[in-house]
């Protein structure tokens, strides 16, 4: 496959590139504190020296930044993903953003020729090591299928989802019930513990019953030793939640549960 672009070395996007290099990727790199890259580069990589360098050299380009600003920077602002970007050209952006963010940058790409597809993850640090992501692509249905090698090794499953915007509606929904989930998982610990009961029995209890579920087995065992090294930062967990509840008010859907998670 032609050599991709990759843009944002934070928790997530480091993690990805890491994967790709080991597959055989060719990538060339990039991220604000371009020190970030370095690892990278004694991996294989190259570093661009901004977002339009990027895209000038490469025929598809990645996108992992932080949230909508930053998304919404790297694509618009000097040296940005769309001063390169051109006819024959793809961004793929698997950040999670909202859904007006996501058309907002799709409606520039193309309007420059390119092709755009967001393809926001399901899954955090490990997951993202491990190519054990889950992808939820929508946009260009000819990029998608262009780039599917690459996603082949990122994630263990890809859906399309057709038009922009259900790929971020679709991650903002998994991750404002997995916020919610997390919440009274942590309330349950908490309370085992202070009514004298086995943190460990718990985790063992609810591992055989009905809501056995990955993310319990992941975290459990961690949490009961207090140990909260960051494997999805508990800020962008936050803005996940506060733009999912705007997605639930733009759809009249009231959600208590998740307001109070936030």
């Amino acid at each position: 496959m032609e050599e991709i672009g990759f843009l944002g070395m934070g928790i997530m996007g480091k993690a990805m590139s890491m994967n790709l290099l080991r597959h055989g990727f060719k990538l060339t790199v990039w991220n604000r504190t371009l020190s970030r890259c370095d690892e990278l580069v004694e991996h294989g990589a190259t570093i661009g020296e901004n977002p339009a360098a990027v895209v000038k050299k490469c025929k598809y380009t990645i996108g992992m930044l932080s949230d909508p600003a930053a998304a919404l920077s790297v694509a618009f602002d000097k040296d940005g993903v769309l001063e390169q970007m051109g006819p024959g050209k793809g961004y793929i952006d698997m950040s999670t953003v909202d859904a007006e963010t996501s058309s907002k940058i799709s409606e520039a790409i193309t309007s420059k020729g390119g092709y755009y597809l967001e393809a926001p993850v399901s899954g955090s640090k490990k997951p993202a090591e491990d190519g054990q992501l889950v992808i939820l692509a929508a946009g260009e249905k000819a990029l998608y299928e262009e780039i599917l090698p690459a996603f082949d090794v990122l994630g263990k499953k890809s859906f399309f989802l057709g038009q922009v915007g259900n790929g971020a509606k679709m991650k903002l929904v998994v991750n404002m019930i997995m916020g919610s989930m997390m919440n009274a998982f942590s309330e349950g610990l908490v309370l085992a513990d202070k009514s004298g009961l086995n943190s460990q029995t718990l985790l063992d209890v609810l591992d055989l019953g009905a809501i056995a579920n990955p993310m319990f087995k992941l975290k459990g065992p961690s949490m009961i030793q207090s140990s909260y090294s960051p494997a999805f930062p508990l800020k962008h967990q936050q803005k996940d939640m506060r733009l999912a509840l705007a997605l639930g008010d733009e759809n009249a859907v009231p959600m208590p549960v998740a307001a109070a998670a936030k």
